[in-house]
């Protein structure tokens, strides 16, 4: 019998992997080449010298009595920044959606320039150029991160806040009007409420992005009593004994500020997302 009239013989099957087992096959290779990695890291890896340079419990607890107040402050300069950014977000967000066509060139002009340079410009600039241009004194450091890191964020959150507002269905701002509701209260009590809810999610992350984006205070220059997270890393990281502690410690400090966020966010989402498809 020839090799095609087997292979047409209905009860013959060519012995082929199921998709099942290849992708079984699969995860093994991986997880192999993962254990290896890992393996090799462990062997090669000093661990004395990690130890006393990165993981030193004593330079840990040395910091400890400053992180409880550095952390106060990374969280008021995150919400200063957050609150001058979604104020004048809001504004960018409506003059982006303004029959205006000035105001349409304003918003898009502020949206691209702030999104097209680092926010660590525009925190100096804040700190150290207005003043010497204006001849004008801000004395609060909260105020100069307000301003300084909300004008940024504001690019970010307008554009957010631009599509949250281009989702609301048409239908119910015709139904606010034919009720006789004026386009301005109607912005005010239909669409910019429901735009919010659309927009909860990305805004979390925006936060968590200005929580980072906080670390460039020290660079306006600050008191004992106004250091953040990022200050008290550094301040440990130039100690005799510090090591690389203290940015371990405030990476992790960061971290118990940032996964909280981001757990929130992704609730949000998902809550969203449910509302949606009921």
């Amino acid at each position: 019998m020839t090799t095609t009239q087997q292979l047409a013989r209905p009860g013959s099957r060519q012995r082929t992997m199921s998709p099942r087992r290849r992708a079984r096959l699969s995860r093994a290779i991986q997880y192999t080449v993962l254990l290896v990695v890992l393996a090799a890291v462990v062997v090669a890896a000093d661990w004395d010298r990690v130890g006393e340079t990165m993981f030193n419990p004593t330079v840990a607890r040395e910091m400890l009595p400053s992180l409880g107040q550095a952390m106060g402050n990374t969280i008021v300069y995150t919400i200063a920044a957050f609150a001058v950014g979604l104020s004048l977000g809001t504004v960018l967000a409506l003059m982006k959606l303004s029959s205006v066509r000035v105001y349409r060139w304003i918003a898009t002009l502020y949206i691209e320039f702030f999104r097209g340079i680092p926010a660590l410009l525009v925190v100096l600039t804040v700190g150290f150029a207005v003043p010497i241009a204006f001849d004008v004194r801000i004395s609060s450091l909260t105020a100069k991160v307000a301003i300084g890191l909300g004008m940024v964020s504001a690019a970010y959150i307008a554009e957010t806040l631009r599509a949250g507002i281009q989702a609301v269905p048409k239908g119910q701002i015709e139904a606010a009007r034919s009720l006789g509701m004026s386009q301005a209260r109607t912005m005010a009590v239909v669409v910019i409420p429901q735009a919010f809810r659309i927009v909860l999610p990305p805004m979390t992350n925006e936060v968590i992005l200005l929580t980072k984006d906080t670390s460039l205070v020290f660079l306006l220059g600050m008191t004992a009593a106004q250091y953040d997270l990022t200050k008290i890393g550094r301040e440990a990281l130039t100690s005799a004994t510090g090591g690389l502690t203290g940015l371990f410690v405030v990476g992790a400090c960061y971290l118990c500020l940032t996964i909280p966020l981001g757990l929130l966010a992704r609730w949000l989402e998902n809550r969203s997302g449910k509302g949606r498809r009921a």
